[in-house]
């Protein structure tokens, strides 16, 4: 039965992989088609995760919600799909773009694929819609499960209602229909599976491969000693003078089940490091699926023997319509944090020192001088990983909740007025220890037109933590270069430029291990 499972496993996620290359390809943002900033799934007709492509933590543990709410909100026939992005629906944040369709056969839903995309702008108060914001409507289009394609065909009144609403349109329209291929690409090869091996025998074997996972992810929690875990750590700030704003976690270990209570967490902010409570599910479950070997099956099997509570009304789950673009980016990095440390406790031969716990998300939008078009950059920049017991960590990668590439130079200076000064590893910046945090980076850019820039960054104070005696990453730095005087900025910051100037992210090295 294994043998066949592992078959059938791969069928699925050749399925998921597929789609996402079919989305790289066939996008038109350098944050698609460049970094891969986006996933694909396949779920049951309930909308339980059973496949998914190596694509980004915090997508995929939180896109069950969304398939979810889109099949609950609405009917869903053959060659439908469904936009939504409203993170109080299943969503992130609302650059995430999540496109659901259901896959039919002989005239039935038997399963349903998604593909989920970051794009570059959805309007909102600032360009790169990732603004300091107050409240959910700065940050862009909040899209309902709706339909965008029906019976095959695009609905052009929804399309041309949300492309009148962002600031790059062409963009948005070539992304979109990039995700459109991309899904109807996975609902061609899903029933080719089910031609193949009846559509039965495929939804049979999906339980099975859901129970399998939950074997596994039961026998990786009885490994873990029983007792109750502490930790807590701080956001910095919510970019309108509130700081530390704290994470606390509880982990319960009960046999073969886990209880991760982070109900004791700080009261939502009046800025822009809310989480919704789907994010903060794919944050822990990211981490005990870290727990599991790499080749065993990501499906939603594997979160049933976790337990999350949160309380309404706090930072990790907070409520309409508070701001949450920069939660989904910075605060789940930390709830990553506390929950690594709490487990760091209970294994600590497992569970390594923090890694550097921000994306240091940088917007950077204007006109391009030549032909007065707009245009708006988004991406996040890696940095150190924190060390563990057999060694260093890893210098100048994503870390946790993102698995994105970056924006090669060649490709960001042909997109868009920028020129890269500098893009190098900050040498040192990891903690020491008997195994090393791995070093952050440095990317130095110049704007060659006026732009604004808007930065949401952690890890600027508190330093990222070392385990076991081994020393604390140090802090990232954001700085802007105006005439060739360095004006050192906050974490979080939105500012004008002019031709010439430049904008520094030195990023945070991850945690040392003694």
């Amino acid at each position: 039965m294994e043998l066949l499972l592992e078959v059938f496993k791969n069928k699925l996620i050749s399925v998921a992989e597929e789609m996402g290359s079919v989305l790289q390809r066939t996008a038109f943002s350098p944050n698609i088609k460049e970094r891969r900033d986006l996933s694909c799934a396949v779920f049951t007709k309930k909308g339980d995760l059973i496949a998914q492509a190596a694509h980004i933590p915090v997508h995929l543990g939180s896109m069950g919600s969304a398939v979810r709410e889109a099949l609950g909100r609405v009917r869903m026939e053959e060659g439908d799909m469904v936009i939504l992005n409203n993170p109080y629906m299943g969503g992130t944040h609302l650059p995430d773009i999540t496109l659901v369709a259901p896959v039919t056969f002989r005239g039935e839903v038997r399963f349903f694929v998604a593909s989920r995309a970051h794009h570059a702008d959805v309007g909102g108060s600032s360009s790169g819609s990732m603004p300091l914001s107050r409240e959910i409507f700065q940050e862009g289009i909040v899209i309902p499960p709706i339909k965008l394609v029906e019976g095959g065909e695009v609905r052009e009144d929804v399309l041309d209602l949300i492309l009148s609403n962002v600031r790059t349109p062409e963009e948005r329209i070539g992304d979109l229909k990039a995700q459109i291929m991309a899904n109807s690409v996975g609902v061609k090869r899903l029933r080719e599976i089910m031609e193949e091996m009846g559509p039965e025998e495929v939804e049979r074997l999906g339980f099975e491969l859901m129970n399998y996972s939950e074997r596994l992810m039961k026998g990786a929690i009885r490994r873990i000693p029983d007792g109750t875990y502490n930790f807590e750590d701080f956001m910095e700030d919510d970019g309108f003078g509130r700081e530390d704003i704290a994470i606390r976690v509880t982990l319960r270990i009960e046999g073969d089940r886990a209880v991760v209570d982070l109900s004791r967490s700080d009261p939502q902010t009046e800025g822009t490091v809310n989480t919704v409570r789907s994010v903060t599910l794919a944050s822990v479950y990211y981490v005990f699926r870290c727990l599991l070997p790499e080749d065993a099956p990501t499906n939603d099997g594997c979160f049933r023997p976790v337990e999350v509570i949160t309380r309404k009304g706090t930072v990790v789950d907070a409520e309409f319509p508070s701001p949450v673009a920069g939660g989904n980016v910075e605060t789940s990095q930390r709830i990553v944090d506390v929950v690594l440390g709490a487990l760091a406790q209970a294994v600590p031969d497992l569970i390594p020192a923090a890694s550097q716990g921000t994306m240091n998300n940088l917007t950077i939008g204007g006109k391009t001088p030549e032909t007065g078009q707009v245009f708006t950059y988004y991406e996040t920049i890696g940095g150190g990983m924190g060390a563990w017991k057999g060694g260093d960590g890893e210098s100048a990668v994503h870390s946790h909740m993102t698995n994105t590439m970056n924006t090669p130079v060649e490709a960001l200076e042909h997109a868009y007025p920028l020129l890269v000064r500098e893009y190098s590893v900050r040498r040192g910046s990891g903690g020491g220890g008997r195994w090393r945090g791995g070093d952050g980076i440095v990317r130095e850019i110049e704007v060659l037109c006026p732009a604004e820039v808007t930065v949401i960054s952690e890890r600027r104070r508190r330093r990222p933590y070392g385990l076991f005696g081994g020393k604390p990453g140090r802090e990232g730095r954001n700085v802007i270069i105006r005439q060739g005087k360095e004006e050192v900025m906050p974490g979080k910051f939105t500012a004008r430029l002019s031709p010439g100037d430049r904008i520094r992210i030195e990023t945070p090295g991850g945690g040392g291990y003694a």
